[in-house]
């Protein structure tokens, strides 16, 4: 569905994450591209980003530099290091950069919450802050959570739940606080609009799902928003892709 779906679509840059693969042990071929990939270097086969764009940039940066993860005491946990685990790419443009990241999920029994709220979050919204001072930032993901009750079918019982819990919401709130701009919600309002949706009782085709995929942009680019869509309708995964369109 991948191929087809980028020959229709004909996007200037496609943001993956959880590739779970190296370069090299790709099958996609996309011509067109230029291929920038961060892999798990703790584990084989977990995690990892990529960003594939027709337009060579002018720098690509993996991970999340030193010294903000000094500054966090992005150490690490029980699980390994999230910032071995290729989840952040970003490319420097003309004018703008552009980051995807695979934010780390906060498990059933919540055992890594505390390493994203307290650490990886305030680390990943530092890095933002960092490259938007020299030019505006384009950022999407997987974030792994619904930032408001919008966002997810069932709010009430999933309340406090990994992907729904107050701490994990902060954690959108402050890019929101620090300017940043959820591009869906500038054009389309309302419940019933998700990207993904668990494998089990038949969820995705009774839409039970949830809003964890987004493109945020500086405040500077909000003007600049065409149009930001959720693309349910594509299948192949248990996430489905969105999209943003931006004049710049």
């Amino acid at each position: 569905m991948l191929v087809p779906f980028l020959e229709k679509m004909k996007p200037d840059i496609a943001c993956f994450q959880e590739t779970k693969a190296e370069e090299h042990q790709s099958e996609v071929d996309l011509p067109d591209y230029e291929e920038y990939w961060n892999s798990s270097s703790a584990r084989k086969g977990y995690s990892g980003t990529a960003i594939f764009t027709k337009q060579k940039p002018h720098a690509v940066l993996l991970g999340l530099p030193e010294d903000i993860v000094k500054r966090f005491k992005l150490a690490g946990d029980g699980y390994g290091d999230p910032n071995k685990e290729g989840r952040v790419i970003a490319a420097e443009f003309d004018d703008l950069y552009v980051v995807t990241v695979y934010t780390p999920n906060a498990k059933d029994d919540l055992s890594r919450l505390d390493l994203r709220h307290k650490h990886w979050d305030p680390a990943f919204l530092s890095y933002m802050k960092q490259l938007e001072k020299r030019k505006p930032v384009i950022l999407c993901g997987d974030l792994n959570v619904a930032h408001t009750p919008d966002d997810l079918a069932r709010p009430e019982e999933n309340d406090g739940r990994k992907g729904f819990t107050k701490e994990e919401r902060e954690g959108i709130d402050a890019l929101v606080e620090a300017g940043f701009v959820d591009t869906f919600r500038i054009l389309t309002r309302g419940k019933g609009h998700y990207t993904w949706w668990t494998n089990f009782s038949n969820a995705r085709a009774r839409n039970i799902g949830w809003r964890i995929d987004y493109f945020f942009v500086s405040g500077a680019l909000a003007p600049s928003v065409r149009s930001a869509k959720i693309h349910a309708d594509v299948h192949g995964s248990d996430h489905c892709p969105i999209s943003l369109e931006v004049s710049i």
